[in-house]
């Protein structure tokens, strides 16, 4: 008996040693094997790299002025910690976002590292944050995170300028991953902001952060701060675009309500230094604001923008283009003076209508002889058709290009239409047919094929202010690191030009000169103007509906400082349309006491009955 005994006390003896040798042996392969890994794992499990959006770099006006800068913003982001987003979870931030599930999915499937977080919206606001706070604890892995977001500081200003940023694409990540982009990057997708997008972004921080079973954050465990963007210092003079914008409202909404054109409501306008090739102001109609681009625009404010058939998205000082109508009329009669095929002095009859084409002046009108001088001024088109007749439409084409039509300006921003010289090649290619002597004539008054954006249009007036001389437009001055440091200096750039002698270029510009005084097309609009001002009015026909309306100008006469372009589709006469937009642009730029005009006098009668009406309301109540 006490033998059996003792056999089975030492087969428990063994079994108990086998265990424990066992154990030991797991616990050296947990522990030194594999220790190194589940440390790490565990680590996963517990701590996530938060990284911190580097604030984009500062926009400012050439004086100084504050125009765009960064703010913070709440982000809402998907932590997973135990394990994938559970769907439920993502079907009920859905609902709180507003948007479709599978839009979160796809983000989640589409992360890079399984350490940072899913960002899923930015910049949401205080309803969207208070819901989520409230339900905490149903949306376990569901985390706000306080993110830099991008402050248009006057919201519409300059939205075609300084553009607007957003979620990089797919696309956008294909292409640009390479160059250190990742999911979730929010980047420039238009204007300044795409075209700077690198020198704008700076460079992220995070921060290494303890969370909960939750993903609830507990302790900041370390922190790499974020470097700001470098910033730009614009061309830009706020107070000439505040200008520019203000009036081109006030002009289009008069030109619709009182003056007929209820389809005026697209134009742009171009300001810019003659001498420099600097942009003081540019201006689209109809625009949008870009601060709703933040965290992705929503549905409702996409269909205001998607809906409008005037197209708000498109920068029209750059990227539309028009029959440049009698602004053209500059070029021609360059061609004409410097082939000469006519002097400033010789008479031209004008009965109403050419001899060799029956096209003649609007209303018919007949202004008998005249000479160069006048005929610019009061913008005739015979005279203009017998120069076109003269010179040809080979001769027209070149002297087209000199003045750099026909190709984009070089602005530092996307999107640039290149416009159209007419020519005969081109009407061969595109319709397989001749040209006829007719179509010479159109082409001499700016109109036929004659394409032009309004920045070209800037650039032409501006070669005849600086003696002939083309710069590159530009918009960004200086390029400043986020320590002060001005890492570029943008200096002016001759890009072409044209080379007219001293006599003929005179000639031109005092031709232009009268059409701002009392004999010319714009005297009525520049009267009791203190500045001299030399421009060119002109009408562009428009088989879509009623004509576009045209003004370029520089002053002052004698040294030239501005140069304006201005375009109002569908706002008939320049004269009325576009002339009173530019004098209140010199008003701004000379510090000029604004002139009121009808157009803001009926923007004053405007606001004073929205003001009133409100009052009338709560007084019936």
């Amino acid at each position: 008996m006490n033998i059996r005994a003792n056999s089975r006390v030492n087969q428990m003896g063994h079994i108990i040693i086998l265990i424990f040798v066992v154990l030991v042996g797991r616990m050296f392969w947990l522990q030194f094997v594999h220790g190194q890994e589940f440390r790490t794992q565990a680590d996963k499990n517990r701590i996530r790299l938060m990284p911190i959006t580097a604030p984009r770099g500062t926009f400012y006006d050439r004086n100084g002025n504050l125009l765009a800068t960064s703010r913070p913003g709440f982000t809402v982001s998907l932590v997973p910690i135990s394990g994938p987003i559970a769907d439920d979870v993502i079907v009920k931030l859905a609902k709180i976002l507003d948007t479709n599930p599978d839009t979160i999915r796809k983000k989640i499937s589409q992360q890079d590292n399984p350490l940072e977080p899913i960002r899923i919206r930015n910049d949401v606001g205080p309803e969207i944050i208070s819901q989520i706070e409230e339900r905490n604890d149903e949306l376990p892995g569901v985390v706000l995170e306080v993110q830099a977001v991008r402050n248009y500081i006057y919201n519409e200003l300059g939205a075609h300028m300084f553009g607007y940023i957003g979620e990089i694409s797919d696309e956008e990540l294909g292409k640009k991953k390479q160059e250190g982009y990742k999911q979730g990057d929010q980047i420039g997708k238009f204007g300044l902001e795409k075209y700077y997008d690198k020198e704008l972004r700076g460079e992220d921080g995070g921060s290494q952060i303890e969370v909960d079973v939750n993903g609830r954050p507990q302790q900041m465990l370390g922190k790499k701060e974020p470097i700001r963007g470098n910033s730009l210092v614009l061309t830009i003079d706020a107070k000439i675009q505040k200008a520019a914008e203000q009036s081109m409202d006030n002009q289009l909404a008069f030109l619709q309500d009182k003056y007929g054109n209820v389809n005026a409501k697209a134009a742009a306008a171009v300001v810019m230094n003659p001498q420099t090739g600097e942009i003081l102001a540019m201006v689209s109609r109809p625009t949008f604001n870009p601060n709703q681009f933040n965290g992705g625009i929503s549905a409702k404010d996409w269909k205001v923008i998607n809906d409008n058939p005037f197209n708000p998205m498109l920068n029209r000082a750059i990227g539309a283009s028009y029959p440049p109508g009698s602004s053209f009329k500059i070029v021609t009669g360059s061609a004409a003076l410097d082939l000469g095929k006519v002097t400033p002095e010789e008479k031209i009859l004008d009965t109403g209508q050419h001899w060799l084409v029956p096209k003649g002046n609007a209303h018919n009108e007949a202004l008998g002889w005249i000479d160069f001088r006048v005929a610019l001024a009061k913008s005739d088109n015979v005279y203009f058709y017998e120069l076109g007749n003269r010179v040809g439409i080979d001769n027209l084409e070149k002297y087209a290009r000199a003045y750099g039509l026909g190709a984009v300006t070089g602005i530092d921003l996307f999107g640039e239409d290149d416009g159209l010289v007419a020519n005969q090649k081109y009407k061969e290619k595109v319709y397989g047919e001749e040209w006829y002597l007719s179509e010479t004539f159109d082409a001499a008054i700016g109109q036929g094929f004659q394409l032009a954006t309004p920045i070209q249009m800037a650039s032409v007036i501006s070669q005849v202010a600086s003696g002939g001389h083309r710069y590159q437009p530009y918009l960004v001055k200086q390029i400043i690191s986020p320590d002060g440091k001005v890492l570029k200096d943008v200096q002016p750039t001759e890009v072409g030009g044209v080379k007219l002698s001293e006599k003929n270029l005179q000639a031109i510009r005092e031709g232009l000169r009268d059409v701002a005084t009392p004999t010319g097309t714009a005297g009525y609009i520049f009267e009791g103007f203190p500045i001299m001002v030399a421009g060119k009015t002109g009408t562009a026909e428009n088989p879509h509906g009623d004509d576009h309306g045209w003004f370029v100008a520089y002053a002052p006469y004698d040294n030239p400082t501005i140069a304006v372009a201005v375009i109002v589709e569908q706002g008939g006469y320049g004269s009325d349309a576009a002339a009173p937009i530019a004098r209140k642009i010199m008003e701004a730029a000379f510090d000029l006491p604004p002139h009121k005009d009808q157009a803001d006098i009926y923007a004053e009668e405007r606001a004073a009955k929205a003001s009133a009406a409100p009052a009338a309301s709560k007084t019936a109540k």
